[in-house]
């Protein structure tokens, strides 16, 4: 059966599963990943199920936390819309952020132009009258993202200030859109005028050192690097999740085993005493606490070269 085909099943079985209260408000709907594997359709086919079920107002999408059931609606005593309304016009604009939703909830992998379209409730082609495919429509939904938020006219004294506003917005904006990290490694910045903002706001708090441009693109490149280091797991730990099934407590119980086996050998002593040492006190891998401490340790030595200028 060809997996077009398959959609009305998956979308009556999901709606089924919604009022019988197997998935209730708040609950995690499967992923997109999920439906195409247990149904063995396409990715934009199990989007569009989800997409027809958004329209019903039966799930909404939750950024970092993927599609979730939605709170039933309770009538409204205002007057029922008129039988003839006309459909919002379809814009980039709406193209762009249709993406980024679907992004923030499902993940990058999830991102189909059908997807897309099936969200806004028009026609398989119709985005396509604003932008020319996915690779286009990505770079435009980073430069929409990475503009969300910006840095005030009159910046705060000292360089080390500036550097950390600049890193707390770009570490805001990752975890509000963790697929931004996945998108281009270190090596290949994005030509995007958003990003530039950042970029330009970083390099400003360190002009005025004497630094060559060759320092100054190595020290900016290590600052962006540390911020984004940390984001790309944000979005990582969503696929496996995704992938597995299982939540990261879940996941390391199932290693459980062999890292017993790692921690019993004796060849490891320091890393043994050190997970004996944590499995005692208890210990939860926090990337926000991580990435201060990696900006607050870069930026301590960065302090030291400056001085020595």
């Amino acid at each position: 059966m060809p997996t077009e085909a398959r959609y009305p099943a998956i979308v009556a079985d999901l709606r089924d599963r919604i009022a019988r209260g197997e998935l209730a408000p708040g609950a995690k709907v499967p992923s997109t990943r999920r439906i195409a594997a247990e149904w063995g359709v396409a990715m934009a086919t199990a989007a569009r199920a989800l997409a027809a079920l958004a329209q019903e107002g039966l799930v909404r999408a939750e950024p970092r936390s993927g599609t979730v059931v939605a709170e039933p609606r309770r009538a409204s005593p205002t007057r029922p819309r008129p039988a003839h309304v006309r459909p919002p016009e379809l814009t980039r604009e709406r193209v762009v952020r249709a993406a980024i939703a679907i992004a923030d909830a499902e993940g990058l992998d999830a991102l189909t132009m059908r997807g897309v379209a099936a969200r806004l409730g028009v026609a398989a082609m119709s985005p396509y009258r604003h932008v020319a495919g996915k690779d286009e429509l990505v770079l435009l939904m980073a430069d929409a993202a990475f503009g969300e938020r910006g840095y005030p006219a009159r910046p705060p004294d000292g360089w080390r200030a500036r550097l950390e506003l600049c890193a707390r917005t770009l570490w805001s904006l990752y975890r509000r859109h963790p697929w931004l990290a996945q998108l281009s490694p270190i090596t290949r910045p994005l030509p995007l005028p958003n990003l530039a903002v950042h970029a330009e706001w970083a390099l400003a708090a360190l002009d005025g050192f004497g630094l060559g441009a060759a320092a100054l693109c190595d020290l900016h490149v290590m600052f962006f690097s540390h911020v984004h280091g940390i984001a790309i797991h944000l979005e990582r730990e969503r696929h496996a999740l995704g992938a597995s099934g299982l939540s990261e407590d879940e996941w390391m119980d199932t290693q459980a085993p062999a890292m017993a086996e790692i921690v019993g050998s004796g060849r490891y002593p320091t890393f043994a005493r050190m997970l004996t040492s944590l499995s005692a006190e208890g210990y939860d891998l926090d990337l926000d606490e991580l990435f201060e401490l990696g900006l607050r340790s870069m930026l301590d030595g960065l302090a030291l070269r400056l001085e020595r200028l």
